[in-house]
Protein backbone atom coordinates (compact mmCIF):
# COMPACT_ATOMS: atom_id res chain seq x y z
CA UNK A 1 0.00 0.00 0.00
CA UNK A 2 3.10 2.58 0.96
CA UNK A 3 5.38 0.82 -1.89
CA UNK A 4 7.97 3.59 -2.81
CA UNK A 5 6.25 6.23 0.23
CA UNK A 6 8.71 7.33 2.72
CA UNK A 7 7.38 8.34 6.09
CA UNK A 8 9.99 9.88 8.66
CA UNK A 9 9.12 9.85 12.43
CA UNK A 10 10.38 12.42 14.68
CA UNK A 11 10.70 11.10 18.04
CA UNK A 12 11.32 13.33 21.34
CA UNK A 13 11.55 12.40 24.71
CA UNK A 14 8.57 11.58 26.18
CA UNK A 15 7.57 7.61 28.05
CA UNK A 16 5.08 7.33 24.83
CA UNK A 17 8.03 6.80 22.63
CA UNK A 18 7.91 2.84 23.26
CA UNK A 19 5.00 3.17 21.17
CA UNK A 20 6.75 3.89 18.19
CA UNK A 21 8.48 1.26 17.53
CA UNK A 22 5.40 -0.89 17.09
CA UNK A 23 4.26 2.06 14.43
CA UNK A 24 7.07 0.85 12.81
CA UNK A 25 7.10 -2.06 12.40
CA UNK A 26 3.41 -1.40 10.69
CA UNK A 27 4.64 1.03 8.06
CA UNK A 28 7.82 -1.93 6.98
CA UNK A 29 4.75 -4.46 6.55
CA UNK A 30 3.16 -1.67 4.33
CA UNK A 31 6.31 -1.56 2.26
CA UNK A 32 7.39 1.98 3.12
CA UNK A 33 10.66 3.60 3.62
CA UNK A 34 11.06 4.40 7.41
CA UNK A 35 13.22 6.74 8.60
CA UNK A 36 13.66 7.57 12.24
CA UNK A 37 15.08 10.91 14.00
CA UNK A 38 14.96 10.66 17.91
CA UNK A 39 16.23 13.39 20.15
CA UNK A 40 19.20 12.48 22.63
CA UNK A 41 16.56 12.84 25.55
CA UNK A 42 14.05 10.01 23.78
CA UNK A 43 17.63 7.74 24.28
CA UNK A 44 16.30 7.54 27.44
CA UNK A 45 13.37 5.63 26.78
CA UNK A 46 14.34 3.22 23.79
CA UNK A 47 17.01 2.96 21.50
CA UNK A 48 18.40 3.89 18.20
CA UNK A 49 18.77 0.45 17.42
CA UNK A 50 15.32 -0.78 18.43
CA UNK A 51 14.40 1.13 15.23
CA UNK A 52 17.52 0.48 13.06
CA UNK A 53 16.30 -3.70 13.63
CA UNK A 54 13.03 -2.54 12.54
CA UNK A 55 13.62 -0.05 9.37
CA UNK A 56 16.91 -1.02 7.87
CA UNK A 57 17.69 2.61 8.17
CA UNK A 58 20.17 4.27 10.38
CA UNK A 59 18.24 6.14 12.73
CA UNK A 60 19.55 9.92 13.38
CA UNK A 61 20.30 11.53 16.46
CA UNK A 62 22.97 13.73 16.26
CA UNK A 63 23.20 16.52 14.28
CA UNK A 64 27.18 16.65 13.98
CA UNK A 65 27.97 12.95 13.12
CA UNK A 66 30.57 12.28 10.97
CA UNK A 67 29.65 9.36 9.83
CA UNK A 68 27.14 10.57 7.14
CA UNK A 69 26.72 10.56 3.09
CA UNK A 70 27.95 13.63 0.90
CA UNK A 71 24.33 15.14 1.04
CA UNK A 72 23.29 17.20 3.80
CA UNK A 73 21.61 14.88 5.61
CA UNK A 74 18.92 17.00 7.21
CA UNK A 75 18.22 18.72 4.00
CA UNK A 76 17.99 15.33 1.76
CA UNK A 77 16.11 13.39 4.10
CA UNK A 78 13.32 16.34 4.29
CA UNK A 79 13.62 16.22 0.38
CA UNK A 80 12.38 12.30 0.45
CA UNK A 81 9.75 12.61 2.95
CA UNK A 82 6.46 11.88 1.76
CA UNK A 83 5.20 12.86 5.64
CA UNK A 84 6.43 13.50 8.43
CA UNK A 85 5.03 12.41 11.88
CA UNK A 86 6.44 13.88 15.19
CA UNK A 87 5.28 11.40 17.92
CA UNK A 88 5.67 11.44 20.80
CA UNK A 89 5.71 15.53 20.51
CA UNK A 90 6.40 16.94 23.86
CA UNK A 91 5.68 20.61 25.25
CA UNK A 92 9.29 21.35 24.54
CA UNK A 93 9.34 19.91 21.00
CA UNK A 94 6.35 21.80 20.08
CA UNK A 95 7.48 25.05 21.34
CA UNK A 96 10.39 24.49 18.75
CA UNK A 97 8.55 23.94 15.50
CA UNK A 98 5.85 26.29 16.78
CA UNK A 99 8.55 28.77 16.67
CA UNK A 100 10.82 27.73 13.98
CA UNK A 101 13.65 26.22 16.11
CA UNK A 102 16.17 24.08 14.78
CA UNK A 103 18.45 23.32 17.57
CA UNK A 104 19.10 19.12 16.57
CA UNK A 105 18.52 17.05 13.73
CA UNK A 106 14.97 16.47 14.20
CA UNK A 107 13.68 20.34 14.86
CA UNK A 108 16.15 20.67 11.49
CA UNK A 109 14.66 18.38 9.66
CA UNK A 110 11.06 18.95 10.39
CA UNK A 111 12.11 23.15 9.61
CA UNK A 112 13.43 21.91 6.28
CA UNK A 113 10.76 19.78 4.92
CA UNK A 114 8.03 21.04 2.65
CA UNK A 115 5.47 17.64 2.99
CA UNK A 116 2.80 17.11 4.89
CA UNK A 117 3.41 17.62 8.91
CA UNK A 118 1.53 15.60 11.67
CA UNK A 119 2.47 16.53 15.43
CA UNK A 120 1.12 13.90 18.35
CA UNK A 121 0.88 15.70 21.44
CA UNK A 122 1.91 13.38 24.41
CA UNK A 123 2.81 14.94 28.28
CA UNK A 124 0.91 15.56 31.42
CA UNK A 125 -2.51 17.11 31.17
CA UNK A 126 -1.36 20.03 32.85
CA UNK A 127 1.17 20.61 30.38
CA UNK A 128 -1.01 20.45 27.52
CA UNK A 129 -4.10 22.28 28.90
CA UNK A 130 -1.56 25.18 29.08
CA UNK A 131 -2.49 28.27 27.46
CA UNK A 132 1.35 28.29 26.10
CA UNK A 133 0.93 24.80 24.59
CA UNK A 134 -2.71 25.83 23.57
CA UNK A 135 -1.59 28.67 21.88
CA UNK A 136 2.02 26.86 20.39
CA UNK A 137 -0.65 24.29 18.77
CA UNK A 138 -2.59 27.09 17.50
CA UNK A 139 0.28 28.21 15.84
CA UNK A 140 1.51 25.06 14.38
CA UNK A 141 -2.25 24.52 12.95
CA UNK A 142 -1.66 28.25 11.14
CA UNK A 143 1.38 26.74 9.30
CA UNK A 144 -0.33 23.90 7.65
CA UNK A 145 0.59 21.25 10.20
CA UNK A 146 -1.94 18.83 11.52
CA UNK A 147 -2.49 18.22 15.25
CA UNK A 148 -4.09 14.47 15.97
CA UNK A 149 -5.84 15.48 19.35
CA UNK A 150 -4.53 13.10 22.18
CA UNK A 151 -6.31 10.54 23.95
CA UNK A 152 -7.73 11.18 27.95
CA UNK A 153 -7.01 8.33 30.06
CA UNK A 154 -4.44 7.41 32.96
CA UNK A 155 -0.85 9.34 32.08
CA UNK A 156 2.65 7.84 33.52
CA UNK A 157 2.61 10.60 35.85
CA UNK A 158 -0.44 9.16 37.19
CA UNK A 159 -2.60 11.70 36.41
CA UNK A 160 -6.13 11.38 34.20
CA UNK A 161 -6.81 13.50 31.89
CA UNK A 162 -5.69 14.92 27.95
CA UNK A 163 -2.39 14.26 27.16
CA UNK A 164 -1.85 10.74 26.26
CA UNK A 165 -0.79 9.83 22.67
CA UNK A 166 -2.77 7.51 20.54
CA UNK A 167 -2.15 3.91 19.82
CA UNK A 168 0.35 3.04 16.85
CA UNK A 169 -3.06 1.59 14.93
CA UNK A 170 -4.77 5.54 15.19
CA UNK A 171 -1.19 6.98 13.94
CA UNK A 172 -0.84 4.77 11.19
CA UNK A 173 -4.63 5.90 10.07
CA UNK A 174 -3.23 9.38 10.11
CA UNK A 175 -0.17 8.58 8.08
CA UNK A 176 -2.45 6.47 5.37
CA UNK A 177 -4.98 9.40 5.53
CA UNK A 178 -2.17 11.64 4.25
CA UNK A 179 -0.36 9.56 1.84
CA UNK A 180 -2.28 6.16 0.83
CA UNK A 181 -3.96 7.29 -2.43
CA UNK A 182 -3.76 10.16 -4.25
CA UNK A 183 -6.20 12.98 -3.82
CA UNK A 184 -8.56 12.58 -7.42
CA UNK A 185 -11.60 12.80 -5.56
CA UNK A 186 -10.59 16.25 -3.49
CA UNK A 187 -14.09 18.70 -3.64
CA UNK A 188 -16.33 15.88 -4.59
CA UNK A 189 -19.40 14.76 -2.02
CA UNK A 190 -20.09 11.15 -1.65
CA UNK A 191 -22.83 9.90 0.91
CA UNK A 192 -22.82 6.47 1.89
CA UNK A 193 -25.09 4.16 3.42
CA UNK A 194 -24.04 1.10 5.58
CA UNK A 195 -24.96 -1.54 8.33
CA UNK A 196 -28.08 -2.71 8.75
CA UNK A 197 -31.55 -1.17 10.00
CA UNK A 198 -33.90 -2.38 12.74
CA UNK A 199 -37.47 -2.07 13.06
CA UNK A 200 -38.85 -2.61 16.47
CA UNK A 201 -41.43 -5.27 17.70
CA UNK A 202 -41.54 -4.41 21.37
CA UNK A 203 -39.07 -3.07 23.77
CA UNK A 204 -37.21 -6.89 23.78
CA UNK A 205 -37.34 -8.11 19.72
CA UNK A 206 -36.57 -6.62 16.45
CA UNK A 207 -36.59 -7.13 12.67
CA UNK A 208 -33.10 -6.86 11.28
CA UNK A 209 -30.70 -8.70 9.23
CA UNK A 210 -26.69 -10.19 9.16
CA UNK A 211 -24.99 -6.74 7.52
CA UNK A 212 -22.24 -5.87 9.11
CA UNK A 213 -21.36 -2.62 7.42
CA UNK A 214 -18.18 -3.83 6.17
CA UNK A 215 -18.74 -3.23 2.56
CA UNK A 216 -20.46 0.64 3.16
CA UNK A 217 -17.66 1.39 5.43
CA UNK A 218 -14.50 0.05 3.00
CA UNK A 219 -16.30 2.93 0.31
CA UNK A 220 -16.60 5.25 3.49
CA UNK A 221 -12.74 4.90 3.99
CA UNK A 222 -11.25 4.72 0.38
CA UNK A 223 -13.33 7.76 -0.33
CA UNK A 224 -11.84 10.10 2.60
CA UNK A 225 -8.14 8.90 1.73
CA UNK A 226 -8.57 9.91 -1.78
CA UNK A 227 -9.71 13.17 -0.13
CA UNK A 228 -13.75 13.54 -0.68
CA UNK A 229 -15.61 14.69 1.80
CA UNK A 230 -17.87 11.92 2.94
CA UNK A 231 -20.75 11.58 4.87
CA UNK A 232 -21.52 7.77 6.63
CA UNK A 233 -25.32 7.05 7.12
CA UNK A 234 -24.75 3.99 9.58
CA UNK A 235 -27.36 1.95 10.95
CA UNK A 236 -25.67 0.29 14.61
CA UNK A 237 -22.24 -1.98 13.67
CA UNK A 238 -19.21 -2.68 15.83
CA UNK A 239 -16.95 -0.87 13.46
CA UNK A 240 -15.16 2.62 14.32
CA UNK A 241 -15.79 5.17 11.64
CA UNK A 242 -12.92 6.09 9.24
CA UNK A 243 -10.92 8.69 9.59
CA UNK A 244 -12.62 11.89 7.56
CA UNK A 245 -15.79 10.83 7.44
CA UNK A 246 -18.67 12.21 8.74
CA UNK A 247 -20.90 9.78 10.17
CA UNK A 248 -24.84 10.08 10.47
CA UNK A 249 -25.74 7.02 13.18
CA UNK A 250 -29.37 5.83 12.44
CA UNK A 251 -31.50 2.83 13.84
CA UNK A 252 -34.84 2.19 11.67
CA UNK A 253 -35.38 2.26 8.19
CA UNK A 254 -37.53 5.56 8.31
CA UNK A 255 -34.12 7.54 10.33
CA UNK A 256 -32.03 6.40 7.50
CA UNK A 257 -34.51 7.39 4.87
CA UNK A 258 -35.01 10.70 6.52
CA UNK A 259 -30.84 11.32 6.70
CA UNK A 260 -30.50 10.47 3.20
CA UNK A 261 -33.29 12.62 1.89
CA UNK A 262 -32.16 15.23 3.74
CA UNK A 263 -28.37 15.32 2.07
CA UNK A 264 -29.46 13.81 -1.09
CA UNK A 265 -29.24 17.06 -3.12
CA UNK A 266 -25.74 18.18 -1.98
CA UNK A 267 -23.77 14.83 -3.36
CA UNK A 268 -21.69 14.54 -6.15
CA UNK A 269 -22.85 10.95 -5.45
CA UNK A 270 -25.07 8.61 -3.33
CA UNK A 271 -23.80 4.49 -2.58
CA UNK A 272 -26.62 2.97 -1.38
CA UNK A 273 -24.07 -0.02 0.42
CA UNK A 274 -26.75 -0.58 3.61
CA UNK A 275 -28.85 -3.87 3.77
CA UNK A 276 -31.98 -2.24 5.05
CA UNK A 277 -34.49 -4.51 6.92
CA UNK A 278 -37.57 -4.58 4.80
CA UNK A 279 -40.39 -4.38 6.83
CA UNK A 280 -41.51 -2.90 9.71
CA UNK A 281 -44.19 -4.06 12.30
CA UNK A 282 -47.09 -1.94 12.36
CA UNK A 283 -49.52 -3.99 14.59
CA UNK A 284 -48.07 -6.62 17.29
CA UNK A 285 -50.85 -8.46 19.64
CA UNK A 286 -51.92 -11.98 20.45
CA UNK A 287 -54.43 -14.18 19.26
CA UNK A 288 -55.91 -17.08 20.69
CA UNK A 289 -55.77 -20.69 19.18
CA UNK A 290 -56.42 -24.52 20.22
CA UNK A 291 -52.81 -24.84 21.29
CA UNK A 292 -52.36 -21.89 22.97
CA UNK A 293 -54.31 -18.72 24.31
CA UNK A 294 -50.87 -16.20 23.48
CA UNK A 295 -49.66 -17.12 20.47
CA UNK A 296 -48.26 -13.37 18.63
CA UNK A 297 -49.28 -11.69 15.33
CA UNK A 298 -47.53 -9.53 13.47
CA UNK A 299 -48.68 -7.26 10.72
CA UNK A 300 -46.03 -5.73 8.71
CA UNK A 301 -45.48 -2.93 5.82
CA UNK A 302 -42.55 -2.20 3.47
CA UNK A 303 -40.12 -0.08 4.80
CA UNK A 304 -39.05 3.58 3.10
CA UNK A 305 -37.66 2.56 -0.26
CA UNK A 306 -34.38 5.29 -0.27
CA UNK A 307 -32.75 4.23 -3.64
CA UNK A 308 -36.46 4.25 -5.57
CA UNK A 309 -36.63 7.70 -3.91
CA UNK A 310 -33.15 8.81 -4.84
CA UNK A 311 -33.88 8.01 -8.60
CA UNK A 312 -37.48 9.92 -8.58
CA UNK A 313 -35.42 12.82 -7.32
CA UNK A 314 -32.09 12.99 -8.27
CA UNK A 315 -29.99 16.40 -9.01
CA UNK A 316 -28.54 16.74 -12.92
CA UNK A 317 -25.25 15.07 -12.65
CA UNK A 318 -25.59 12.96 -9.96
CA UNK A 319 -24.31 9.37 -9.74
CA UNK A 320 -26.60 6.75 -7.81
CA UNK A 321 -25.01 3.43 -7.06
CA UNK A 322 -26.80 0.87 -5.64
CA UNK A 323 -26.32 -2.62 -4.18
CA UNK A 324 -28.06 -5.80 -4.46
CA UNK A 325 -27.77 -9.10 -2.57
CA UNK A 326 -29.43 -12.03 -4.06
CA UNK A 327 -29.78 -15.62 -3.39
CA UNK A 328 -30.79 -16.42 -6.85
CA UNK A 329 -31.24 -15.41 -9.89
CA UNK A 330 -29.21 -12.67 -9.34
CA UNK A 331 -28.30 -11.20 -12.82
CA UNK A 332 -32.31 -10.64 -13.56
CA UNK A 333 -33.39 -9.35 -9.95
CA UNK A 334 -30.54 -6.84 -10.43
CA UNK A 335 -31.02 -5.51 -13.71
CA UNK A 336 -34.61 -5.07 -12.82
CA UNK A 337 -33.57 -3.43 -9.93
CA UNK A 338 -31.32 -0.92 -12.15
CA UNK A 339 -34.26 -0.28 -14.11
CA UNK A 340 -36.78 0.16 -11.36
CA UNK A 341 -34.94 2.26 -8.80
CA UNK A 342 -33.74 4.30 -12.47
CA UNK A 343 -30.16 4.58 -10.63
CA UNK A 344 -26.59 4.45 -12.74
CA UNK A 345 -25.58 1.53 -11.52
CA UNK A 346 -25.92 -1.31 -9.52
CA UNK A 347 -23.06 -3.97 -8.12
CA UNK A 348 -24.59 -7.24 -7.33
CA UNK A 349 -23.52 -10.43 -5.79
CA UNK A 350 -24.66 -13.70 -3.97
CA UNK A 351 -24.72 -15.12 -0.76
CA UNK A 352 -24.01 -18.31 -2.34
CA UNK A 353 -20.87 -17.27 -3.40
CA UNK A 354 -17.30 -18.62 -1.28
CA UNK A 355 -16.27 -15.25 -0.06
CA UNK A 356 -19.34 -12.80 -0.41
CA UNK A 357 -21.42 -11.98 1.29
CA UNK A 358 -22.20 -10.42 5.37
CA UNK A 359 -19.08 -10.69 7.51
CA UNK A 360 -16.31 -10.94 5.38
CA UNK A 361 -13.50 -9.33 4.52
CA UNK A 362 -13.78 -10.20 0.70
CA UNK A 363 -16.48 -9.78 -2.08
CA UNK A 364 -16.92 -10.95 -5.33
CA UNK A 365 -19.35 -8.53 -7.20
CA UNK A 366 -20.39 -7.95 -10.68
CA UNK A 367 -20.77 -4.25 -11.52
CA UNK A 368 -24.28 -3.58 -13.61
CA UNK A 369 -24.58 -0.53 -15.72
CA UNK A 370 -27.04 0.20 -18.32
CA UNK A 371 -24.84 -0.25 -20.87
CA UNK A 372 -22.45 -3.19 -19.77
CA UNK A 373 -21.57 -5.93 -17.35
CA UNK A 374 -18.23 -6.51 -15.49
CA UNK A 375 -17.61 -9.36 -13.46
CA UNK A 376 -15.15 -8.54 -10.95
CA UNK A 377 -12.57 -11.53 -9.07
CA UNK A 378 -12.87 -12.01 -5.84
CA UNK A 379 -10.72 -8.85 -3.81
CA UNK A 380 -10.82 -7.80 -0.60
CA UNK A 381 -13.94 -5.11 0.15
CA UNK A 382 -11.50 -2.23 0.19
CA UNK A 383 -10.35 -3.80 -3.38
CA UNK A 384 -13.90 -3.24 -4.60
CA UNK A 385 -14.45 0.34 -2.95
CA UNK A 386 -11.90 1.43 -4.84
CA UNK A 387 -13.09 -0.03 -7.73
CA UNK A 388 -16.32 1.30 -7.60
CA UNK A 389 -15.10 4.74 -7.32
CA UNK A 390 -13.10 4.14 -9.91
CA UNK A 391 -15.93 3.27 -12.11
CA UNK A 392 -18.37 5.96 -10.61
CA UNK A 393 -15.56 9.52 -10.98
CA UNK A 394 -13.05 7.43 -13.95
Amino acid sequence: MLQGKTVVLGVSGGIAAYKIPNLASMLKKLHANVEVIMTENAGNFITPIAFESLTGNKCLVDTFDRNFQFQVEHVELAKRADVFLFAPATANGIAKVAHGLADDMLTTTFLACQAPKLIAPAMNTRMYENPVTQDNLEICRKYGMKVIDPAKGYLACGDVGAGKMPEPEQLLEYILQEIACEKDLTGKKILVTAGPTKESIDPVRYITNHSTGKMGYAIAQAAARRGAKVTLVSGPVELAVPLGVKAVPVISAREMFEAVTAMAGEQDAIIKAAAVADYRPVHVGKEKTKKSDGEMSIALERTDDILAWLGAHRREGQFLCGFSMETENVMENSRAKLEKKKVDMIVANSLRMEGAGFGTDTNVVTMITKDEVQEWEKMTKSEVAHRILDRIFG
